[in-house]
């Protein structure tokens, strides 16, 4: 056998080996969220229910906030350090999301293009995930600071005596305290409500004051409960 046709034997079977090793999975999660607070101790909490239900393959990724300089580039460098993730993945994940809010970052609707050019799915919330949060009780068009919605979540909290009546980013059982009492189907109930307005070929998400795309992921995740 030549020295090409050798190559040729070797190239074919690393191919083989590494497509093996890279298996598309179905039913498989990649979440990458920019917070380390809120939204992976929510969804932690949503992907532990579902693996007690039904086992599954829900992975979730946690990746610290970035040091901003400058102008700042914390939704951009997420969605690169997605990209990254996903090909260091030793499996083909079939769903791919990318969580952030928009906060004070001014790449924030750059993000959304780039993440979905790339093929993810991107779950966003203007301006914070504690707009999100407070679906899970009452519907709200009110463009206000975040500050303003966990004043709000603190004043549901205690008077529904949640988490030691006070809303907190860090609580462990985050997911819990908001989904009980059909809280999740009522977020994703007034998540559409207020999505529904919001003509994504006329305005950015940016201008989109309140606004989220966490319903499109929780539905994502709640159809294996309901199965």
């Amino acid at each position: 056998m030549g020295s090409d046709d050798l190559f040729k034997k070797r190239r074919e079977v690393r191919k083989k080996r590494d497509s093996g090793f890279r298996q598309p999975r179905a039913n498989s999660f990649l979440i990458v969220t920019e917070g380390e607070k809120s939204e992976p101790l929510y969804l932690q909490g949503i992907v532990k229910q579902i693996k007690k239900s039904i086992g599954g393959n829900v992975k979730l990724m946690e990746v610290p906030t970035f040091e901003i300089r400058g102008e700042g580039c914390s939704t951009c460098k997420l969605v690169e350090k997605t990209e990254e993730i996903v090909k260091k993945a030793k499996v083909l994940y079939q769903n791919i999301w990318v969580v952030f809010d928009k906060d004070d970052f001014q790449d924030f609707d750059e993000a959304i293009v780039e993440g979905t050019k790339k093929g993810y799915q991107v779950a966003w919330s203007n301006q914070s995930f504690e707009y999100w949060a407070y679906l899970h009780f009452f519907y709200s068009d009110s463009a206000l600071h975040r500050d303003e919605w966990c004043k709000k979540l603190d004043a549901i909290f205690s008077e529904r005596k949640l988490g030691g009546g006070k809303y907190q980013k860090n609580a462990h059982d985050l997911y819990e305290q908001l989904a009980s009492s059909e809280g999740l189907v009522i977020a994703i109930k007034h998540a559409k409500r207020r999505m529904s307005i919001f003509k994504g070929d006329q305005m950015r998400p940016s201008q989109f004051d309140p606004g989220t795309t966490m319903h499109l992921l929780m539905e994502d995740l709640n159809k294996f409960l309901e199965e």
